[in-house]
């Protein structure tokens, strides 16, 4: 299962762009921008949280708190971005003003209007994730099942090619099964 393609797919639908653009004030076309290149950091980021013991658990204590099954279109529009900048802090840690540098300086927003989007993003982004360690603990071989309606349908539509398990969602969905074992 490629979740990197899922969640892009379904975060970069019009609709969820234009609810990110409205809650932030970021043009839409800079959002399109940032997206791609921040949600394989984030997952790469999580994968690397998770790859010890504590950090494995302190994730799926926070995936049992987001199970939103709504679309990702609808979870963004519904975001509580107070959580959100929670969630950006423990996914990033102390390198959060470092990555928000890096990605306002590649897509030319600020680093509050980076900082908002992705807090806006990140309560779906992990609902995301606790959906497909879900899918993945109870149809380990049915691949998409379920997981199609809360994307919206949407899959591979704009994610970039993969580029090793760290940037496809496969290594941190590996450690969240080996857990669970």
């Amino acid at each position: 299962m490629n979740l990197l393609s899922l969640l892009l797919g379904s975060m970069t639908t019009q609709s969820s762009v234009d609810s990110l653009s409205e809650k932030t004030g970021a043009s839409s076309s800079l959002i399109m921008k940032l997206l791609p290149l921040a949600i394989p950091i984030l997952l790469k980021y999580l994968t690397s949280n998770a790859g010890n013991q504590q950090g494995a658990q302190s994730l799926l204590g926070a995936l049992t708190q987001h199970t939103n099954t709504n679309t990702i279109d609808l979870q963004i529009k519904d975001a509580d971005a107070v959580d959100g900048g929670k969630i950006l802090n423990h996914i990033l840690g102390g390198n959060l003003n470092s990555v928000m540098g890096q990605l306002a300086k590649q897509t030319g927003l600020s680093e509050s209007q980076v900082n908002s989007i992705l807090a806006n993003v990140a309560p779906a982004l992990l609902s995301g994730v606790s959906a497909a360690n879900t899918q993945q603990q109870t149809q380990p071989a049915s691949g998409l099942g379920s997981l199609l309606g809360m994307f919206g349908g949407v899959a591979q539509q704009t994610a970039p090619q993969s580029q090793g398990n760290d940037f496809d969602g496969t290594a941190l969905l590996g450690l969240l099964s080996a857990l669970a074992k």
